[in-house]
């Protein structure tokens, strides 16, 4: 079954996101899959996949997981989406403001983009400028054209809705501090991630673990992310953190919260509601308050209006994801998982010899794996190499998501795969990667062309 092109015949891209497209992934990877289960998922032929993709890391307990499908058919069968708001969505939103310090109000959405952008009006209607700040970093904040615009994919953007969008770069105080003296007065928010791979802290900090130090680190105010916190506090400009990736991950509480700062605004999604398609913008009180609508004579701004934002699946979902987050830490299992496998994957680079070439970066809840050809650049075909490999001996590994789900036994299937792939990758530094590669290389979302 030619799935590939039946896909690209009546969905552009593919898929409905780019990072599922085929150019993502090597020539050997499942063009399609039919299910999940825990830390697997299986295509239709029944070939079976130990993932680290997980739903582009939405999922964090693990695919299919029995109480949070009965907590989201709970509340299928109670309506899914009824003429006011429901009692889930009430207690959805009183859960998020309860356990995210900062959070006073909250505004569902159904995928990132829409919150991150009702963060920026948000901002600019409460402080009446109007630029803000990304890093150029950071890979992906909206779909919209105020983002997308700064990128390379510019075809079908009005520019000038993107003008008004300034990069700088992250951990370089200096490199924003210039664009508030140049744009004085009028720069409104700085949006960012709290942390990747690349972390904000000192490079005199330890290695991070589950157990956050950040509040007591005697280092913390060259942590960029307390420069950033202090410069927008002067600057009288919101400070915007986007949770998407980081929040349920680095810890229950957010990011922010793990670095020890204090965003004006918060955005989440991915990760909140394991899979379900749930998102936020939250904040504190006076901010968010420019949406309300039980503020007499107040200038209105039509902030997000989503027949499905109050979706009362996700939102039992969500509910009894932090339950579950609750009652078996899974922060702290997902930290630990990703320190074995940071420490397994590298020593076994180390004892085949090609750990000047191969290696995992970043602490235990982000890593990132860097590929590098014989000569020691960053090689893109090296890296498709390596998840060829991966894929060859059952292994999915696009990108590394762990989740609960992953334990001790799909650890060891994992450096069993990855010992495989290393031999190849050891033959492919002597060889040529050519020699090995069956297909073309994985490519950059965001280019100019195809």
């Amino acid at each position: 079954m030619d799935y590939k092109n039946r896909l690209n015949r009546v969905i552009p891209g593919g898929a409905h996101t780019y990072s599922r497209g085929h150019d993502q992934f090597p020539s050997n990877a499942p063009p399609i899959l039919a299910r999940g289960l825990g830390s697997k998922v299986w295509d239709p032929d029944g070939n079976e996949y130990l993932d680290y993709g997980m739903g582009l890391r939405a999922v964090t307990l693990g695919y299919a997981n029995t109480r949070v499908n009965l907590a989201a058919i709970k509340e299928i069968e109670n309506g899914n989406n009824l003429t006011r708001a429901s009692i889930v969505e009430l207690d959805a939103a009183e859960l998020l403001a309860n356990i995210i310090p900062g959070v006073d109000m909250v505004k569902f959405a159904k995928n990132g983009s829409n919150a991150t952008t009702a963060a920026i009006k948000i901002a600019r209607a409460y402080t009446n400028k109007r630029y803000v700040c990304v890093p150029r970093q950071h890979p992906f904040f909206s779909f919209d054209d105020w983002f997308i615009g700064t990128t390379e994919v510019k075809r079908g953007i009005i520019q000038e809705n993107a003008s008004s969008t300034l990069l700088f770069d992250y951990n370089d105080i200096r490199s924003l501090q210039s664009l508030f003296d140049i744009y004085s007065g009028q720069i409104a928010a700085v949006m960012l991630e709290p942390a990747t791979s690349v972390t904000p802290c000192s490079a005199d900090c330890l290695e991070l673990s589950s157990q956050s130090n950040c509040l007591i680190c005697p280092n913390k105010n060259r942590n960029f992310l307390h420069q950033v916190q202090a410069l927008c506090r002067k600057e009288d400009a919101l400070f915007i953190l986007d949770e998407m990736i980081t929040g349920f991950r680095w810890s229950l509480e957010g990011a922010g919260a793990y670095f020890g700062v204090q965003a004006d605004l918060m955005t989440f999604g991915k990760g909140m509601a394991n899979g379900f398609s749930v998102a936020a913008v939250a904040g504190r009180r006076d901010v968010m308050e420019v949406g309300a609508i039980d503020k007499e004579g107040q200038e209105r701004v039509f902030l997000l209006s989503t027949t499905h934002g109050g979706e009362m699946s996700g939102l039992g979902a969500f509910i009894e994801t932090v339950k579950i987050y609750k009652e078996e830490h899974v922060c702290r299992s997902l930290w630990e998982f990703g320190s074995e496998l940071k420490n397994g994957l590298n020593e076994l680079a180390t004892e085949l010899g090609v750990n000047d070439f191969f290696q995992l970066i970043g602490p235990p809840i982000s890593l990132s794996f860097v590929a590098r050809d014989a000569q020691g650049d960053i090689s893109p075909a090296y890296k498709t190499l390596f998840v060829q490999e991966m894929i060859r001996n059952k292994v999915l590994m696009p990108w590394i998501a762990q989740s609960w789900s992953h334990q001790t036994v799909q650890l060891d299937q994992t450096l069993s795969a990855a010992r495989n792939a290393l031999k190849t990758y050891s033959l492919a530094l002597q060889n040529g990667v050519q020699n090995y590669l069956f297909g073309p290389e994985i490519k950059p979302v965001f280019r100019k062309f195809n």
